[in-house]
């Protein structure tokens, strides 16, 4: 049923009448998909579901008026872009489903996906994250010289995310070409939006980023139509972030188990008179453009597609036991590296840190679609130096300052590979990286695993003990991320595998967690080839040959073991560098416990929670019978790491190793 005359103001303007229908139409399949979705969730054929009734103009306004190979990242509420990108719909039904051919095959739901073939990137659950990512693409565009807009979405909720203000700054320190939408529907779940915010709009904080703002009526089709379309033609001829707040209503609850009791009914009233789709179809009609029998046949058009997509994907095989099989593989990009020799036989002594810079370097020269993004790494060089140089010799395009906003960052990584570039991001420490754990986390280790995207981004973690630097310039949080599937984590001991690795590292398309000890970067010096080279990731290497025991270690480590053998020259130990820790070279592990039958594990992370318990438990489960003695292992105090340095002494394992491996020795 149409309402009696049009609430809202509409005003044509120029358009032609084929585009005014259009918009009719690319409101009206994603209603009817949603009536009919909700039919559903009452008999139990789909699980769940987020309503976007009453805000069709927002999602259909922006899909038409972007050009269709320009990036739109949706959010729960937005199915008219996936319909008006022509997605076929017993595609998205299977999503829906949980099925092996939606987006997703069965691994997340609704529209928690993405697809390079048309154009969108859908959200996670955290909502402000996908902001950054949105920028990322939009300075893949700006590399490119493509004059292409991007457009990502946020509710009047997510606003109040540190993303959002991180996103929102980055994009106009940069002038990247992005559109950020707030779909203002009154309500983040049920907190209503005076709760949510104290300014008079969420409007006026894009003016505190210096970006160009406007609000506009989200339940008008036209307005929001022409604001997308002018707002992109200008900043494609002239790169620059905007901040669009469309103001709407959302007209069942966040999703449908939690109702809308908590609305006000004269609320509810007021803006079902605005309900976007009877409105412009009442225009249309009074306007002579449309008829009742038209609409009838475009109904009876979409019902009979729905029903028609539906039946196939009702046809289609439930996931089954065979296909979990693919599961493990699917988490990385299958990636077989490419193991490159140095080219001459000419080498240099170099130290830690230079092997890193040169590696860096020389991994530039190779890749050309390669950025490198950090807090004071261009003029400056970094705090330590090792991207000195590198801005007069690449340029501000690909060395890039960055602000203090670690998870914009990594999620403009993530963007940039969406675009087909490779980034590294230097935390400044690795302490800091807790700033960007989401992306990290939730964004980049899972994007693979869950629609195909890789995120071709590496971490520089600068990490470590030793320097009296105290608690937040420290720790060894290696373990954070060894929980976490999809990441890779590598961690050199010496000049000759830092180069290699993170040469290797920067070739590989999954994301990597590369961690630097700051402690080795001017103390350690060996001779390292001047040509690339790369070392295999997940490979281990035997650095010290023993019978009597096996000490396993990785990073500092391997140095504390070696004095500490040098000091009890009648202790024969092997000594197995682990170099990768994700994955994990499991093969040496068990071969030198199988050799010696008695194995120490030591690390610089605490003891409570770090890797030696996972390597711990392997052995003990893999090599039970070889063994000779308890599998002991052995870290840093579980304490937060101190600045004294006699506290600090005392919280690194050096000490207790020594005692370890003679107890283990004479077992």
């Amino acid at each position: 049923m149409t309402a009696k005359s049009p609430v809202i103001q509409y005003d044509k303007k120029k358009l032609s009448r084929k585009l005014l229908i259009d918009l009719y139409k690319g409101m009206l399949l994603p209603r009817m998909i949603e009536e009919k979705m909700l039919s559903l969730l009452r008999q139990g054929k789909i699980s769940k579901w987020f309503a976007g009734i009453g805000q069709e103009a927002i999602a259909t306004g922006v899909a038409k008026a972007l050009k269709a190979d320009e990036y739109i990242l949706p959010m729960h509420r937005n199915l008219g872009v996936f319909v008006n990108r022509d997605i076929p719909l017993h595609r998205l039904f299977m999503q829906w489903q949980g099925k092996k051919g939606g987006f997703t095959k069965g691994r997340d739901r609704s529209f928690h996906f993405g697809t390079n073939e048309h154009n969108i990137v859908g959200m996670i659950s955290h909502l402000g994250p996908q902001l950054a990512v949105g920028s990322g693409i939009a300075m893949g565009n700006t590399l490119n010289k493509d004059k292409r807009v991007v457009l990502a979405f946020t509710g009047d909720g997510g606003t109040s995310e540190g993303d959002f203000h991180e996103a929102l700054n980055v994009a106009s320190v940069w002038n990247l070409p992005v559109i950020f939408l707030i779909e203002n529907n009154g309500y983040g779940l049920s907190t209503p939006v005076n709760e949510q915010y104290n300014c008079e709009t969420l409007a006026d904080r894009g003016k505190g980023y210096g970006m160009e703002t406007h609000q506009i009526d989200g339940n008008n089709i036209l307005e929001v139509y022409e604001t997308i379309k002018n707002v992109a033609a200008s900043i494609r001829k002239k790169p620059h972030p905007v901040l669009i707040e469309c103001m709407t209503f959302r007209m069942r609850g966040h999703e449908e188990a939690s109702g809308t009791k908590y609305v006000p009914k004269e609320l509810m009233e007021h803006w079902a008179q605005k309900d976007p789709v009877n409105n412009y179809e009442t225009y249309l009609i009074d306007e002579g453009i449309l008829t009742e029998a038209k609409v009838e046949k475009f109904r009876k058009a979409n019902k009979a597609l729905i029903e028609s997509e539906l039946k196939i994907a009702y046809a289609s095989p439930e996931i089954g036991e065979n296909d979990t099989e693919e599961e493990t593989v699917d988490i990385y990009v299958q990636h077989t590296p490419e193991v490159i020799a140095p080219s001459t036989d000419n080498v240099s002594e170099k130290r830690f840190i230079d092997a890193i810079s040169e590696g860096l370097y020389q991994s530039m020269e190779r890749h050309d679609n390669l950025v490198l993004m950090g807090q004071d790494i261009a003029e400056y060089g970094g705090v330590f130096k090792i991207t000195d140089g590198f801005l007069k010799k690449f340029g501000h395009k690909r060395v890039k300052n960055t602000p203090l906003c670690e998870s914009a960052i990594l999620g403009i990584g993530l963007g940039l590979s969406i675009k087909g570039y490779k980034s590294m991001v230097e935390m400044q420490f690795a302490d800091f990286v807790t700033c960007g754990f989401n992306q990290i986390i939730n964004n980049l280790s899972k994007s693979h695993y869950r629609w195909g995207q890789n995120a071709d981004v590496v971490v520089r973690m600068p990490t470590g003990g030793g320097v009296g630097a105290g608690p937040f310039h420290s720790q060894s949080n290696e373990a954070w991320f060894f929980h976490s599937p999809g990441l890779k984590i590598v961690y050199p001991s010496n000049p000759y595998d830092a180069k290699g690795l993170l040469m290797a590292a920067i070739n590989d398309p999954n994301p990597v967690m590369y961690f630097e000890h700051k402690a080795l970067y001017r103390s350690l010096v060996a001779d390292v080839p001047d040509d690339p080279y790369t070392i295999e990731i997940g490979k281990a290497n035997l650095v010290q040959e023993g019978d009597d025991l096996s000490i396993i270690t990785y990073g500092m480590g391997v140095h504390w073991a070696k004095q500490v053998l040098e000091e009890h020259p009648h202790i024969s130990a092997d000594v197995l560098d682990l170099r990768s820790l994700c994955p994990l070279d499991t093969e040496a592990i068990f071969e030198t416990v199988k050799k010696t039958g008695k194995v120490l594990i030591l690390h610089e992370d605490s003891q409570t929670g770090g890797i030696g318990g996972e390597i711990a438990a392997l052995v003990g489960q893999e090599c039970f019978t070889y063994l000779d003695g308890p599998i002991m292992r052995l870290g840093a105090l579980d304490t937060p790491v101190p600045f004294a340095k006699a506290l600090e002494n005392h919280y690194l394992p050096v000490n207790r190793f020594k005692e370890k491996l003679i107890e283990l020795y004479e077992f």
